[in-house]
């Protein structure tokens, strides 16, 4: 066990864990947070993404350890309930989800990798999707949400 202090969301939390605990368990288990959701535990569903530093990774194969220092950013941080970040606002008019277990993967790699290419084409932003995967089947409503907060940030 060891303390870990992490700025999440833009609030500080200092929690004592296990160190090589995945960042994932510090931010559903130790703040409660829902954005961030268990799916593989393995790095390659997406559903467990966040932002640190405007890089988007895996939260499930992350140390807690190593995002000490850094901001995190989870789906609650970008905006709330009344006040949706765009990219929520966009998503929310496309109807682009169902059963949310991607919804933090599949918005915050989207943002990450607006905020890195605001101009990115169609064909990049899929390439850019990928690697969230989505059992529902609702990626052509999800990439007309990107591109709908793409051409935002454009504009």
């Amino acid at each position: 066990m060891a303390i870990i202090t992490l700025k999440v969301n833009g609030q500080t939390a200092t929690l004592n864990m296990d160190p090589t605990a995945p960042l994932l368990y510090a931010l559903t288990d130790e703040l409660a947070l829902r954005g961030p959701k268990f799916g593989c535990g393995l790095g390659q569903c997406g559903s467990c993404t966040v932002i640190i530093e405007g890089e988007a990774i895996r939260s499930c194969i992350t140390p807690v350890s190593t995002a000490e220092g850094f901001e995190i950013t989870t789906l609650e941080g970008l905006g709330t309930r009344e006040k949706p970040h765009p990219i929520q606002e966009a998503f929310i008019e496309e109807q682009a989800f169902q059963c949310g277990i991607c919804a933090s993967g599949v918005v915050l790699q989207a943002k990450a990798f607006l905020d890195q290419n605001p101009r990115a084409t169609r064909a990049e932003i899929e390439q850019a999707m990928d690697s969230v995967l989505c059992r529902c089947a609702v990626q052509y409503r999800q990439l007309n949400a990107i591109e709908k907060y793409a051409r935002e940030v454009r504009a």
